[in-house]
């Protein structure tokens, strides 16, 4: 049986119109109301020969964070898995990509909506 230590989660969400791969060891509904907390986000490690270029913008921009909490509208995805990969980041417009974007529906009170002048 695995430990708390031991798992791991693939976080897939769409970061300003991108789709973003993290893999974190702590996920959690938290105490912010609509929102995921991601804490202890993994990275591959320094010691590649290889760079990912993709990967190391993603350390540049998440890397520093302590706890990460995103919108529940945002989280596409939570798997748990084996082992951590690649951290991807890529474009949600492609043609090829099978994600859509849920329609939003804008109810306005009864009697009011936007007024233009």
């Amino acid at each position: 049986m695995s430990t708390d230590k031991d798992r791991m989660y693939k976080v897939i969400f769409i970061n300003q119109g991108d789709i973003v791969e993290l893999y974190a060891r702590q996920v959690s509904q938290g105490n912010l109301f609509g929102f995921i907390e991601v804490e202890d986000l993994v990275f591959g490690g320094r010691t590649e020969v290889v760079v990912d270029p993709a990967e190391e913008s993603l350390r540049s921009e998440f890397g520093h964070a302590k706890r990460l909490f995103l919108p529940l509208h945002s989280v596409i995805r939570i798997e748990e898995v084996e082992r951590e990969g690649p951290a991807r980041v890529r474009s949600s417009v492609e043609k090829e990509s099978s994600i859509r974007t849920f329609p939003v529906v804008t109810l306005f009170p009864p009697g009011g909506g936007p007024r233009i002048k």
